[in-house]
């Protein structure tokens, strides 16, 4: 493969993002012109913004970027559609038009000269290049600790993940058109590329502070992300539950040949706090396990619908001669 005819696409999900823009986007267009000056990839190469909704100027930024340098493109989602929804559309934008795409987020706290590494990687043989922290110094104890016991916790409940792994990642075409069979509406990206195969690696990076706005995960975004990720991609939950209801069943049966036993011994008390504790125990275990169930059932209804993923509602071109 020449790799100067290598075309790469880097796909950078944006949502209310105004602030974050003018000060990334020029480092992008840096990265890209490095690359292309260091003979790794084609000029044909571009960054693409996907819009995911924003309520603030972030498409205006985008479209007077596209403008004013044509590597810049964009496309606007009709709405939100979440982070993940996002990434997707950009990857399947780019998945006839490129030879290898990178996703990064644009707040500027991945390391974007890792792409040197990552496509070294990928000259090297690999389909996949993971984007990994080397470290979590610049985290609060806080954060540090729950993201870890995330990574940890989504492995043990069986979904196959990198660890310390968010979506920074190159992802070639070959990859792209088999990822493009899965479609399922509930995406865990994260979890989803793993199964697809495919030769990989990953390459260590340092993650800095974001360059400015906040966060768009917090932590009550980050749990409802592993419990997505959890009951889109392992059925260990109901698994659980059936180990937990035969656990229940078998206490109970012990329970119910103590109480013959005393019966029959005409030791018997009449008393509710023992009798409250036991259904009130019972009746919390039933209700959590009819949620759990209810999520998969919920998950399952929505799949049936087929509805679309992702609505694109303006692109920054208008032809396909206008991004070569």
């Amino acid at each position: 493969m020449m790799k100067d005819k290598t075309i790469l696409w880097v796909i950078v999900p944006c949502y209310n993002e105004e602030k974050v823009l003018p000060i990334t986007a020029p480092l992008f267009r840096e990265k890209i012109k490095s690359l292309v000056d260091n003979g790794k990839i084609s000029d044909d190469s571009r960054i693409l913004f996907v819009n995911d909704g924003s309520r603030d100027d972030t498409w205006n930024i985008i479209c007077e970027l596209s403008r004013q340098d044509g590597h810049f493109i964009g496309i606007e989602q009709s709405r939100n559609r979440g982070h993940q929804n996002a990434v997707l559309a950009g990857l399947m934008e780019a998945i006839e038009k490129a030879d290898i795409t990178i996703s990064i987020d644009c707040d500027g706290q991945d390391d974007i000269n890792a792409m040197d590494e990552m496509i070294d990687r990928y000259y090297e043989g690999c389909d996949i290049v993971y984007g990994v922290r080397s470290n979590r110094d610049t985290d609060t104890w806080f954060k540090r600790t729950t993201a870890q016991s995330f990574y940890r916790f989504m492995n043990y409940m069986g979904v196959e993940v990198v660890y310390n792994h968010a979506d920074y990642r190159l992802v070639s075409t070959k990859v792209l058109r088999e990822f493009s069979n899965y479609r399922e509406v509930n995406l865990f990206l994260r979890g989803m590329f793993p199964l697809v195969g495919f030769k990989s690696t990953s390459v260590y990076y340092k993650r800095y502070d974001r360059v400015a706005g906040e966060s768009h995960y917090p932590l009550r975004k980050m749990l409802a992300l592993a419990f997505d990720g959890i009951t889109s991609l392992s059925i260990k939950p109901i698994t659980m539950i059936t180990e937990i209801g035969i656990a229940v069943s078998l206490f109970g049966f012990v329970l119910l040949v103590w109480a013959i036993i005393r019966a029959y011994q005409g030791d018997t008390v009449a008393g509710w706090a023992s009798l409250t504790c036991i259904v009130c125990f019972l009746g919390g275990i039933q209700l959590i396990s009819l949620g759990i169930i209810g999520q998969y059932v919920g998950k399952t209804y929505l799949e049936t619908k087929h509805r679309p993923r992702y609505i694109i509602s303006n692109r920054t071109w208008e032809s396909e001669d206008e991004i070569r």
